[in-house]
């Protein structure tokens, strides 16, 4: 077994139709979790994860709850075949899989939270409108100063940092097009992204305190082991402080970046993205430097989690 084995758990983005199913074929705990979320959600997520269709799966209310289950599930069967992790982090929504992974809530709880605010982030887009790019070629200081200049008495925000000169964008559409366009005179890269709404930004500011209220009667418990979260890269022990940080994540940037920086300077050999797709994967290779022995794998299925096993 590594000395140090870090999880990380995607977010929106990452679906695809099939995601799940020879999990819940091979693995009881797999199915109880698909059965739970559907439960939740009063509807057949599970469906939408195995048979699509795709339009259907992605709209946010469904897929919050779906990458979470799958999330779940991979980590479930980890966990049941004596694999864990001792540093747990999730990339925006995956978060909540983090969570669940360092003993801070159960799965049950992480299937209603991600269910309550996928429906208020959805309810928020629908009230503000607005957009989303990624930056591709421009630091963050670079990306700052162009919000500076495009946001004018409007919203703009830093979405994620996701490696040093991949960062995503994110408010209004007006200001947001500004920014594309100042991107691409600096000689950047811009990228408009196939979103419904802008996350991370101000816009989702009226989310906030109905999803801190959501959480009063949703038992947090300390870590069981490290957890670094998004809003702040860094550690939080204390059950109602990460309450409020989760909250806040709604109209924070997710600081990726700097999570797998401190990841590495901690010592972590052995990087396991647990859940669909492999962009948290692709991330940390751009992160990891040439002196960074590290070990990447993604165990999204029963095929994938026999490779990593194998190896370990």
């Amino acid at each position: 077994m590594p000395d140090k084995i870090a999880f990380l758990f995607p977010g929106q983005g990452s679906q695809f139709v099939g995601m799940g199913k020879d999990l819940v074929d091979e693995f009881p705990v797999a199915r109880t979790i698909f059965e739970e979320v559907d439960e939740v959600c009063k509807k057949h997520v599970s469906k939408l994860c195995f048979e699509g269709p795709m339009d259907e799966l992605t709209l946010t209310e469904n897929l919050q709850p779906a990458i979470t289950a799958v999330n779940l599930a991979c980590l479930a069967a980890l966990n049941e075949l004596g694999v864990h992790a001792e540093v747990s982090a999730g990339h925006s929504l995956g978060e909540y899989s983090a969570l669940v992974s360092s003993g801070v809530l159960d799965g049950l709880d992480a299937l209603r939270l991600v269910q309550k605010r996928g429906e208020l982030m959805h309810r928020e887009a629908l009230a503000n409108p607005g957009g989303m790019a990624a930056v591709i070629g421009m630091d963050l200081n670079a990306v700052r100063d162009i919000i500076s200049v495009a946001k004018g008495n409007e919203i703009l925000d830093i979405a994620n940092h996701n490696t040093a000169e991949q960062i995503v964008i994110t408010g209004e559409k007006g200001p947001l097009s500004r920014a594309i366009q100042l991107v691409k005179e600096k000689k950047g890269k811009a990228i408009p992204l196939k979103v419904s709404g802008a996350w991370h930004s101000r816009l989702m500011q009226g989310a906030v305190a109905i999803f801190r209220g959501f959480m009063d009667d949703i038992s947090f418990s300390e870590p069981e082991n490290t957890v670094l979260f998004n809003a702040t890269a860094e550690t939080e022990k204390v059950p109602d402080s990460i309450k409020d940080i989760m909250a806040k994540q709604l109209i924070s940037p997710v600081k990726w970046y700097d999570i797998m920086l401190n990841t590495l300077e901690d010592g972590v050999g052995t990087f396991v993205e647990v859940g669909p797709k492999k962009v948290l994967s692709g991330l940390l290779k751009k992160v990891a430097g040439p002196g960074d022995e590290v070990k990447i794998y993604n165990v999204q299925d029963c095929q994938s989690l026999r490779t990593f096993l194998g190896d370990i």
